[in-house]
């Protein structure tokens, strides 16, 4: 069984903001601390890995990201603030996971 991975990044507590989604998180998350794809991210350095949420289904995943892209800013930051209040960077949570 596959998993599908919706995110938003950040360069910092309210700053800027990235939503995106993939299969593989870790990686992904990587490729945007590393800077390897010349993108937004890498522009405004967005690599703070604040907030996910995990699906079983891409084409619900896709359709998740495609609505929060669309979201107000304000919203985006409650979503974050309900599970990450501190905006820890939860890229290194995810690397202890087993």
């Amino acid at each position: 069984m596959s998993a599908y991975f919706v995110y938003i990044l950040a360069n910092e507590k309210n700053g800027t903001l990235y939503v995106g989604y993939t299969i593989d998180l870790n990686r992904r998350v990587y490729e945007h601390k590393q800077k390897f794809i010349d993108s937004f991210t890498k522009k405004y350095s967005v690599s703070q890995l604040v907030y996910f949420e995990i699906y079983d289904d891409l084409k619900t995943a896709m359709e998740r990201e495609h609505r929060l892209k669309k979201w107000r800013r304000k919203w985006k930051i409650d979503l974050i603030e309900k599970t990450n209040g501190d905006w820890r960077d939860l890229y290194y949570e995810l690397l202890t996971l087993p």
